[in-house]
């Protein structure tokens, strides 16, 4: 009884067998069939390494929607040295929204000299390479917010210890909270002063020939520090060619969460429009000579997340490459040989000519002879 319903068994799976079956007597090797199937292998081969290749790697998607955190504080990053001595100027924020002068007192004013070292002026040559390389392919943002928290800090190495050379510039380094609407972050001359009205700067005991805005910008940055990510300001330098000239960074900053397999963060992204010009109110050119940074804050908010291929899709993929690579061979491999049965068989027909045979009662015939085997010796 188990033997009949084996063989049942057997039986039932051969008839639902779906796959063609070839004899062998119509299998038939050639050398062209051979050199496509070796053509077919190595692309398949080929073409798997890269698909795997292309499974292991990982992208970035982005995301928009309408940030709706209006309650939260910003937080601005900063690292700029001006080459002015530390008593001469003073940094401040103004809120637009409130009219009112935001906390500084997480600034530090620290005495250095504005020359760098020979080190750091190679980072600073590094980093404005890799700021113009930005700004030209865009793809490779993807690569520094893959490579966060991986990659080498982006701060400028410390100073080595110099004695003969003093401190004749202010590094205005440190972070302070603002409230997230548009603001006017602003260094110029003399201390902020804060009064009901506005505040106001305390520039009247400074001489105008020490005025010297020339200024580096080490690090600009909002929201969360995140160690491997590059700003757009970050690396910049400015020399003033006045003493009454005024620099200015039109900001807009986009809130941006970012979701790695490594780190998950809130941060901002931005961009910037720089502008510069020498203060002369004799030519109509108006302002207070400084350095300003007005920001806007957009109302967008932008999602960065990392994806990866899922595994059955790369099965998936790799399927179809094996399966299309098998069936165009094929087809390309029996229409080749159609083709050349179709060329080889003209030229063969072409070979035989038609001859004149005389018949018994004078005609002739212009039939093809028929071949026998007395005419093949």
């Amino acid at each position: 009884m188990r033997r009949l319903s084996r063989k049942k068994t057997l039986n039932l799976m051969k008839e639902l067998d779906a796959f063609p079956k070839v004899p062998e007597s119509y299998v038939e090797t050639s050398a062209s069939g051979g050199t496509v199937s070796l053509i077919a292998f190595t692309t398949i081969a080929f073409l798997t390494i890269m698909e795997f290749m292309v499974y292991q790697d990982t992208w970035m998607k982005y995301e928009y929607e309408v940030d709706k955190d209006f309650t939260s504080k910003l937080r601005i990053n900063i690292d700029i040295t001006v080459a002015m001595r530390c008593q001469y100027v003073g940094a401040d924020v103004l809120d637009l929204a409130e009219t009112m002068v935001a906390s500084a007192d997480g600034l530090i004013y620290e005495p250095v000299p504005f020359e760098l070292t020979p080190q750091q002026k190679e980072f600073q040559r590094m980093l404005q390479i890799i700021q113009s390389r930005l700004q030209e392919e865009h793809s490779l943002q993807d690569v520094i917010f893959k490579s966060a928290f991986k990659s080498a800090s982006t701060a400028l190495p410390p100073r080595e210890d110099n004695s003969l050379q003093s401190p004749d510039a202010c590094r205005i380094h440190g972070h302070l909270y603002v409230n997230k609407v548009a603001g006017n972050f602003h260094i110029t001359v003399g201390k902020a002063i804060p009064h009901p009205r506005g505040h106001a700067h305390l520039a009247a005991l400074v001489s105008h020939e020490s005025y010297n805005f020339s200024h580096r910008i080490d690090h600009l940055s909002f929201g969360e520090l995140i160690p491997g990510i590059i700003n757009p300001l970050d690396g910049t330098e400015k020399i003033a060619s006045d003493h009454n000239q005024m620099f200015q960074y039109f900001i807009t900053v986009v809130p941006t969460k970012l979701h790695t397999y490594k780190i998950s963060a809130e941060t901002h992204q931005f961009s910037v429009t720089e502008r510069e010009r020498v203060i002369n109110h004799a030519a109509g050119s108006h302002g207070v000579s400084g350095i300003f940074m007005k920001y806007d804050i957009s109302s967008l908010m932008v999602t960065v997340t990392e994806e990866h291929m899922p595994f059955w899709q790369f099965l998936v993929r790799l399927c179809g490459i094996i399966g299309g690579i098998f069936s165009t061979t094929g087809i390309l491999h029996g229409f080749g040989r159609f083709v050349a049965e179709i060329i080889f068989c003209r030229f063969r027909l072409g070979s035989y000519r038609s001859t004149s045979v005389p018949l018994p009662d004078g005609h002739t015939s212009n039939h093809l002879p028929l071949i026998t085997d007395n005419n093949t010796h």
